[in-house]
């Protein structure tokens, strides 16, 4: 089990890995990864996952189970984790620089030495969408990532945890070692808490340039209102989202996904996207809306329900399935 990073370098993770398994290839041949098998194959045996799919921990420590798996890498799509249950996604590359879809879990010890505790499962959740809502950034099955890993986990106690993920494919099993650290507490709207009552900017707002205020190519239509004009009147699916500039290159699929949601879900919850950096230029910092809720990262979805409460909050790759479950918890 090698050393792992950082926290501080967790999403960039995600972005170093994006690059590394970048090639598309032919849209046609919907193949995933090194499995031969397709795309949809392949994630349907990667969301069917539970716990008896892996060993039990049986006092072993994280550098006893991972020491005979080969070892490939994970890049972590979340940064923010603070003491009770959290979200843990994740992406795993092999050597040859491909996505591996395959059953997958997690286990965490206080360090590698350390006993470990899970497995936790972590079904795969897809980011492709169908072809009327795809954008230029859209995910596909051939794409850099189509689907993201994602694991409940409950985290007692503030401090750097060590973490394995262990993905099964083509018969044999994958191990990848990094790490998280979990703060007493965090800045970020949590679930429950009441949403801060910010203005997001509009087409109104930006004098009808759209391109000021949506990187999305073609632009979304989820500017209409501001956050600040529904908040605790309906519920809202509040996106903040970069697609062009996203510094871990998930922002165009997850802004693909909201626009797919919306189509069926427009009529009862209020669909908004807020763009990130100011004057698009990354140099120029974040736009106010980000800063009101306390934002260094991104993608960021929360969903806020009628009251004005905030019902889920997601950070980093969220695919489908993630996306709706938000949208369902505040409704």
């Amino acid at each position: 089990m090698a050393r792992p990073p950082s926290c501080a370098t967790a999403v960039a993770l995600l972005a170093t890995l994006l690059l590394a398994g970048c090639g598309g290839g032919d849209p046609a041949d919907e193949s995933a990864g090194d499995t031969g098998m397709s795309f949809d194959a392949a994630i349907e045996q990667a969301q069917d996952v539970s716990r008896a799919d892996f060993p039990a921990t049986e006092g072993r420590t994280l550098q006893e189970i991972a020491d005979p798996l080969p070892a490939v890498q994970a890049g972590l799509a979340t940064s923010v984790y603070t003491p009770g249950e959290n979200r843990l996604a994740f992406g795993v590359i092999d050597g040859a620089n491909e996505f591996i879809y395959g059953k997958t879990a997690i286990y965490l010890a206080r360090g590698r030495n350390a006993e470990a505790i899970g497995p936790f499962p972590a079904p795969a959740d897809p980011l492709v969408v169908e072809p009327p809502f795809r954008s230029e950034g859209a995910a596909l099955a051939t794409g850099e990532i189509a689907a993201i890993y994602e694991a409940r986990v409950n985290l007692p106690d503030p401090g750097r945890w060590s973490v394995l993920t262990v993905s099964k494919s083509q018969g044999r099993t994958y191990g990848a070692a990094t790490q998280i650290e979990v703060t007493a507490d965090s800045p970020i709207p949590a679930p429950g808490e009441p949403a801060p009552n910010v203005e997001t900017e509009t087409l109104a707002s930006a004098d009808g340039d759209v391109a000021s205020i949506d990187t999305r190519r073609p632009p979304s239509d989820m500017h209409e209102v501001s956050f600040a004009d529904v908040v605790g009147e309906k519920p809202v699916a509040l996106l903040f989202a970069t697609p062009q500039l996203c510094q871990t290159r998930v922002c165009g699929p997850v802004v693909d996904i909201a626009a797919q949601l919306k189509a069926k879900y427009g009529d009862e919850v209020e669909f908004i996207h807020q763009e990130v950096y100011e004057s698009n230029m990354v140099e120029q910092g974040l736009r106010p809306p980000l800063e009101r809720f306390n934002l260094r990262t991104e993608p960021w979805l929360f969903t806020v329900d009628a009251q004005g409460r905030v019902a889920a909050r997601l950070e980093g790759s969220f695919g489908n399935e993630g996306f709706e479950r938000a949208i369902r918890a505040a409704l």
